[in-house]
């Protein structure tokens, strides 16, 4: 099973996830839309930074994700 890390900053305002390995981090890209993607050297997206993310208070952090198999 895959490991997902979720990082909150609420002093920098921002929403962290990884779900590949941080460490293999090589270039990062901005998509315009106050989303930055964290990629490795393969070009595969390892991660993404939600920017000027302001959360809800005190509430939980609710994050919904879907798998997708690969054709074998």
């Amino acid at each position: 099973m895959a490991e997902l890390n979720i990082f909150h900053d609420p002093v920098g305002h921002t929403l962290t996830v990884w779900f590949g390995a941080p460490q293999s981090k090589y270039v990062c890209a901005k998509t315009g839309d106050e989303v930055i993607l964290m990629k490795d050297r393969q070009g595969h997206v390892i991660g993404f930074e939600r920017i000027n993310y302001q959360g809800a208070g005190d509430q939980p952090i609710r994050i919904a994700f879907e798998t997708i198999s690969s054709a074998a």
